[in-house]
């Protein structure tokens, strides 16, 4: 699987793509193919502030339910509302589908997140191949 380059990513699989002081934020291919077929996304409500690292929303699949970890700290200025409908949309394309976007309070926070590369090297780690 090829990972966006022009994304930052976490150790609990989540994704953000970040554009000025918006960061877009999703999960990877990774853990959506860990999870499962998806069929519920909870999302945060806009207006919440965020911080890095706590959760902020789940996703719940056949096999479980996964928190999601906020990859930075922000303010939720966007929620993807066709996930309440069609959650199934990361199953397919979890590099598209995003759950939220963010003003980020610190963007330097990013900065700390892996790269591309650094994220496969994990996953490999992780799964042993």
């Amino acid at each position: 699987m090829a990972y966006p380059a022009n994304y930052r990513y976490t150790r609990e699989h989540e994704w953000i793509e970040i554009d000025g002081k918006t960061g877009t934020v999703g999960i990877t291919d990774y853990a959506q193919n860990s999870l499962g077929d998806i069929v519920f996304v909870e999302s945060p409500k806009v207006g919440d502030k965020i911080e890095k690292g706590k959760v902020f929303g789940s996703v719940e699949s056949v096999k479980a339910v996964s928190d999601l970890y906020a990859p930075v700290s922000g303010t939720v200025t966007a929620v993807n509302e066709e996930l309440a409908n069609a959650p199934e949309k990361i199953n397919t394309d979890a590099h598209t589908a995003w759950i939220m976007k963010i003003e980020l309070s610190d963007a330097a926070e990013a900065e700390s997140l892996l790269d591309a590369t650094a994220y496969e090297a994990f996953v490999k780690e992780e799964t042993g191949h």
